[in-house]
C-alpha cells in the first residue's frame, strides 16, 4: 500500500513540476506577444487559453485593431506553420481546402493529384471570415471538428497541432454574412476586441511609426503546445464543479421549467453541450497557467462569457432592447450555483 502511495505522490509531484515549468514558459510567451500587441492583455490571455485547450478562436472587432497581427505573432512566437486566408465574397471552398488537379506523369497516363490548400498549416488565420458566402464558410466545418479535409472520396489529415483563428467584422458592417450556428459552435471562444485606451493608443502610435520595430522570438514550440493540451486533460475538476457547469448550460435553455423569465423572453436557442466542454477545458488550462493541478470555480467563471457569447442565440426582442449574453450570464450563474448545491 505504501509503495502505491509513494508512486502516486511521485506522479503528482512530477505533474506539479511540469505544470510550473510550462506556466513559466507561457508567461514568457505572453510577454513576447505584448511587445507588438499593445493594450490587449485580456485578449492575449484568452486566446492562449483557447489554443492551449485545443480549440479555435473567433476574434470580432473593427478593422485596424491588431487581430491579424496577434494571430501572426502567436504563430511566430510558437514556431508554428502559419497560413492566412483572406475571405472575400468570390472565394470558393476549394480555394481554402485544396482541390484535385490533373498531373502528367512521364511514361504513364495522366492522374489526379491533391493540391493542398492554405488550410494545411498549424495555425490558420481566416481573415474577415464573415465576408465570404455561407458555402465557403462551411468549408471549415470538417477541418475544425475532425482536423481533416475530404475532397472527392479521399480524406486528408491536417497537420497537428491545428487551430483556426478567425476574424470577423461586426455584422452591422456592409458586405458581411452572419456565421451559421453550426459554424459558431466550432469555436471554443469568441473574443471581442475593443479599441485601446489613450495611454495604450499612444504607445501603439509610438511603436508602429518609429524606426526600431520589436523583434519577436520563438519561446514555445509546437510540441510544447501539444503537451499543454494533453496535460490539461489530467488536471482535476471536482464533480461539484462539473455539476455547476452542467446546471449553467441548462439555465440557458428557455424550454426548462425552472429557467428565468428573462431567459424565456430573450433566448431563442440555448448553449450546446460543447459549450460546457469548452468551459471545463479552458478552466483546466487556466489552472495550469496558475501553476495548479486542479480547477477552481474562478477558472470556470473566467471561461463562461467567451464560451457562451456566440453559442446562445438571442431573440429579436433582445436585440431591440440591447440585451446581450453578458447581461444574462449573472442570473444563469446564480441559478446554477443554487441548483448545484447538495439537495438543490
Amino acid at each position: 500500500m505504501s509503495r502505491a502511495r509513494n508512486a502516486t505522490e511521485t506522479d503528482a509531484a512530477g505533474l506539479r513540476e511540469r505544470v510550473a515549468d510550462l506556466a513559466r514558459r507561457v508567461a514568457v510567451l505572453r510577454a513576447e506577444l505584448g511587445k507588438v500587441v499593445v493594450g490587449q492583455d485580456q485578449i492575449i490571455e484568452d486566446l492562449l487559453v483557447a489554443i492551449f485547450a485545443g480549440g479555435h478562436v473567433l476574434l470580432e472587432g473593427l478593422p485596424g485593431l491588431g487581430k491579424t497581427l496577434l494571430a501572426r505573432s502567436l504563430a511566430r512566437c510558437m514556431g508554428l506553420e502559419f497560413s492566412r486566408v483572406q475571405f472575400t465574397p468570390d472565394l470558393m471552398p476549394a480555394d481554402v481546402t485544396g482541390t484535385r488537379v490533373v498531373e502528367d506523369v512521364a511514361g504513364a497516363e495522366r492522374r489526379f493529384r491533391f493540391q493542398r490548400g492554405p488550410l494545411f498549416a498549424n495555425l490558420v488565420l481566416a481573415d474577415e471570415i464573415n465576408r465570404a458566402t455561407p458555402k465557403t464558410q462551411s468549408a471549415l466545418l470538417e477541418a475544425m471538428q475532425e482536423a481533416s479535409v475530404t475532397v472527392g472520396n479521399e480524406t486528408h489529415a491536417l497537420p497537428r497541432p491545428f487551430a483556426v483563428v478567425a476574424t470577423q467584422n461586426p455584422i452591422e458592417l456592409e458586405g458581411t454574412y452572419p456565421l451559421p450556428e453550426a459554424q459558431l459552435d466550432r469555436f471554443l471562444f469568441k473574443l471581442v476586441v475593443d479599441t485601446p485606451d489613450v495611454p495604450d493608443l499612444v504607445r501603439i502610435l509610438d511603436t508602429t511609426t518609429g524606426v526600431d520595430q520589436p523583434e519577436l522570438h520563438t519561446v514555445l514550440s509546437a510540441s510544447e503546445l501539444g503537451e499543454i493540451t494533453q496535460l490539461a486533460r489530467q488536471v482535476l475538476c471536482g464533480d461539484h464543479l462539473l455539476h455547476f457547469v452542467a446546471e449553467l448550460i441548462r439555465a440557458t435553455d428557455p424550454r426548462q421549467a425552472h429557467t428565468t423569465e428573462e431567459t424565456k423572453r430573450f433566448v431563442r436557442f440555448p448553449a450546446s453541450p460543447r459549450a460546457g466542454q469548452g468551459i471545463v477545458l479552458a478552466a483546466k488550462v487556466r489552472a495550469i497557467l496558475d501553476q495548479r493541478a486542479s480547477v477552481s470555480r474562478d477558472d470556470l467563471v473566467a471561461a463562461m462569457l467567451p464560451a457562451l457569447r456566440h453559442r446562445v442565440v438571442l431573440t429579436f426582442e433582445a436585440d431591440a432592447e440591447d440585451v446581450g449574453v453578458a447581461d444574462l450570464l449573472q442570473s444563469w450563474r446564480a441559478q446554477a450555483e443554487e441548483r448545484a448545491k447538495p439537495g438543490g
